[in-house]
């Protein structure tokens, strides 16, 4: 299967590797099945993420996920960042064999991790409905 050149540019190249010591919201999603496992750090200044770093574990198609949903979402402000879907990273990639596409799909649920995580450090509240795996965490069992 042919990779396109961004694909391969965000593999070979990718922005945004790293971490942040003090980050303000960590997202981690991993995929035990394929074995991908992607971590996000976010740093957020007045509700825009100011910088934003990934480590992800997996192949060639994860880690070009990781390193293209970050660049749509620095500087952007929160509420703009949560409505990244993998279709949308897909699609600045010029596209994913449809096998990996879950690739894509672990990177916004990862992005959207970071951000829950960001929301709950900081007592912000938020739509359940807009995280994955709100309903199930147990979290808002309260609510």
């Amino acid at each position: 299967m042919l990779y396109s050149e961004k694909v391969m540019d965000h593999f070979k190249n990718p922005r945004n590797v790293g971490t942040i010591e003090d980050a303000d919201g960590v997202g981690e999603v991993g995929n035990a099945k394929c074995g991908d496992i992607m971590k996000i750090y976010l740093k957020i200044d007045d509700d825009v993420i100011t910088d934003v770093k990934f480590n992800t574990f997996g192949c060639g198609s994860a880690i070009a996920s990781s390193s293209m949903a970050t660049e749509m979402i620095k500087g952007k402000p929160l509420s703009e960042a949560l409505t990244l879907t993998n279709k949308a990273v897909v699609e600045a990639l010029d596209g994913l064999p449809p096998h990996k596409i879950h690739c894509s799909v672990l990177a916004e649920e990862a992005v959207k991790a970071a951000i829950k995580d960001y929301y709950d450090k900081n007592g912000v509240e938020y739509d359940h409905a807009v995280f994955p795996d709100c309903a199930s965490c147990g979290h808002c069992a309260d609510d």
